[in-house]
């Protein structure tokens, strides 16, 4: 797997975790059907930046949580987070090319075999929690799985995809482009967070410390996105470059320029710095990562 030299060491450490359990817990190669297996695996390891493996794992360390509990999670959540990205690169959707510098799944492999690694994917995430929480027998089970399930659902990951199909079309649009994000992309990075800390001892005070943080760094993370579709290049992002203005979306870039857009991102991260002042030990981790979504150039 490709490494990030531009992180902090920790991350460089938690990023070779998730990349092993996430290898662990996938299909090997060689099992039938294989070429859904080597789809899946094409899928899932072909780099990324582990974000939501990380914040897990991060998570999961301030509430105490069992190494091998939360490493599942974490790959868990990286195969639904791959899911979505399948699905997302398909023509029906957005329509890209490439994903991380190489070919998307479709491309790769034909438009049919791409939606069944999806669904594949979504499936195993699934199947690799209910058998780590019975194996480990997690107290915290249930409930990781309920909102894991509400955070990629209608109202959450699916229901944001459903909203940035349509685009807003209301008001200024700012209202509209956040509900379309915190469900597209902050829901699941929040519940990476709480599904890590419910792993462990958590008090409702630092999920809820945690929840509003995720949401927080969802949206910055959205606008950096946004912001990179239009600054970026192909070389430095391994995807297609202005393919939110070829689609005629509503982006942040768009609806408030370049430099507001930079600024609402900076301040949406400092709040979410200022919320973890109320943690135990390790959040000054948390606080690198969400300025690391920020500075970071893909």
């Amino acid at each position: 797997m490709p490494e990030l030299p531009e992180l902090p060491d920790f991350y460089q450490e938690q990023y070779a975790r998730v990349n092993r359990a996430i290898d662990q817990w996938l299909p090997q190669p060689g099992k039938d059907p294989e070429k859904l297996v080597e789809g899946m695996r094409y899928a899932v390891l072909n780099g990324g930046k582990r974000l939501r493996g990380v914040l897990v794992l991060e998570a999961g360390k301030i509430s105490g949580a069992k190494p091998a509990v939360v490493e599942g999670i974490a790959a868990a959540v990286e195969l639904i987070h791959a899911y979505s990205l399948v699905h997302d690169d398909l023509p029906a959707m957005d329509d890209d090319d490439y994903r991380r510098g190489q070919p998307s799944v479709h491309k790769k492999y034909n438009e049919g075999l791409a939606i069944l690694v999806g669904d594949a994917l979504l499936t195993e995430a699934f199947g690799l929690l209910t058998r780590l929480f019975v194996k480990q027998r997690v107290s915290g089970g249930l409930e990781i799985l309920s909102e894991l399930t509400e955070a990629i659902g209608y109202a959450g990951l699916i229901g944001g995809q459903v909203l940035d199909l349509d685009g807003p079309i209301s008001g200024d649009g700012l209202e509209e482009l956040d509900q379309i994000h915190r469900w597209k992309t902050g829901a699941l990075i929040t519940v990476s967070l709480t599904a890590g800390a419910r792993a462990g001892q958590v008090s409702d005070r630092l999920l809820q410390v945690l929840t509003k943080f995720g949401q927080s760094i969802g949206l910055a993370f959205q606008i950096k996105d946004d912001l990179l579709d239009v600054t970026a290049d192909f070389a430095t992002l391994g995807k297609q470059i202005g393919a939110d203005e070829r689609e005629d979306k509503l982006t942040y870039p768009r609806l408030l320029g370049i430099e507001k857009s930079q600024v609402r991102a900076e301040k949406l991260v400092e709040t979410a710095v200022e919320l973890l002042e109320e943690t135990t030990a390790g959040g000054e981790r948390l606080a690198a990562l969400a300025r690391f979504i920020i500075e970071r150039d893909r």
